[in-house]
């Protein structure tokens, strides 16, 4: 580009410096009869402009010195005037910045995939923003990912149709991943190529229409979001409920002032296995409202009764406030990391 810092120029000023010791070495060494050791000396001295511990006899070898001494001087200046512009254009801060958000992708564990930056993808990265949760953003657009590295995103150039890029993105060491594109192709090409190497990944598409989300939950995505249906839908709500909409809303946002919900898995290590809602006092020692139970077999309960048992790999959904929600996860954390904790 136009203005921009060429390593090019600097690696040919290098190049021009060893030139001139390595011409000055085999010059004083032919005109002063001195040995190749002092007559390399006598160049760097002369070269680097720190001065000489004698003058030659040899006119002629004093005439090769000026020679020298300018050649030298006109690679300073030019070394000097490339670090200058590296600097000015923060390329020496920027290789910093650089290596540092690379080591930053190499520690991501358990963290979310965003194929695509636009408009969703945007809102998808301050959702995770605001719930704390660790995420990277995948985009080939170098406008959106100027406004990824301004909002202080991870980021990786690149497609999501590209196993490389994926692979990148930290996809094996991913919880999940988020295609947002705004085309259905390349969204399914997205969940085939994220599905085929991680087949237990949490996948989520976005699709324009019935169709392409067929294809899309076809394809191994786990969930789907048609965001034009989605806005009808949330739109009639807020005519038809206002009140329930109003209470959805608190409830499902990030950032809501009072009630949230969270969804935590029952495991074997929890203790709690065989053991029913009502026997566990959830309720009274968290305070926190179990108002749903998703079964190890994918179906739902909807009004989970108090007397309802338990089981390994339910996925028990909540609400209530941070405080209520974090004694619940306390309350189903594992045995070890409880005592540890």
């Amino acid at each position: 580009m136009e203005g921009a810092f060429s390593v090019r120029r600097f690696v040919r000023a290098v190049v021009a410096f060893v030139a001139v010791l390595v011409i000055g070495t085999v010059g004083f060494h032919s005109l002063t009869d001195e040995g190749w050791i002092t007559s390399l000396y006598r160049a760097v001295i002369t070269t680097t402009l720190t001065g000489l511990d004698k003058r030659p006899e040899e006119e002629s070898a004093q005439i090769f010195t000026i020679f020298v001494l300018f050649s030298g001087v006109a690679i300073f200046l030019y070394l000097a005037g490339v670090i200058v512009e590296a600097i000015a254009r923060g390329v020496l801060t920027g290789i910093w910045a650089e290596r540092r958000r690379r080591r930053m992708i190499e520690e991501l564990r358990d963290h979310y995939i965003i194929c695509g930056y636009g408009r969703v993808g945007r809102r998808v990265a301050q959702e995770f923003r605001e719930a704390g949760v660790p995420y990277i953003v995948l985009d080939f657009n170098p406008e959106v990912l100027e406004i990824a590295r301004e909002r202080g995103d991870l980021y990786v150039e690149g497609s999501g149709t590209n196993d490389a890029d994926l692979t990148a993105a930290g996809l094996p060491r991913a919880r999940g991943l988020v295609a947002a594109s705004d085309s259905d192709v390349d969204n399914l090409y997205i969940v085939v190529s994220a599905r085929s190497v991680r087949p237990d990944l949490l996948v989520v598409a976005r699709a324009s229409n019935d169709d392409a989300a067929t294809k899309m939950r076809r394809a191994g995505a786990d969930r789907v979001v048609q965001p034009y249906q989605t806005a009808g839908q949330e739109m009639a709500k807020l005519v038809l409920r206002p009140q329930v909409a109003a209470f959805l809303d608190i409830v499902t946002s990030a950032g809501g002032p009072d009630l949230s919900l969270e969804e935590i898995e029952v495991t074997e290590a929890c203790g709690h296995c065989g053991k029913s809602i009502r026997e566990l006092r959830v309720r009274h020692d968290t305070g926190a409202l179990i108002i749903a139970l998703r079964k190890r077999d994918g179906t739902f309960d909807t009004t989970p009764s108090p007397d309802t048992v338990l089981e390994d790999g339910d996925v028990l959904i909540a609400v209530g406030t941070e405080d209520e929600l974090r004694g619940l996860e306390e309350m189903f954390k594992p045995r070890e990391e409880a005592v540890a904790s």
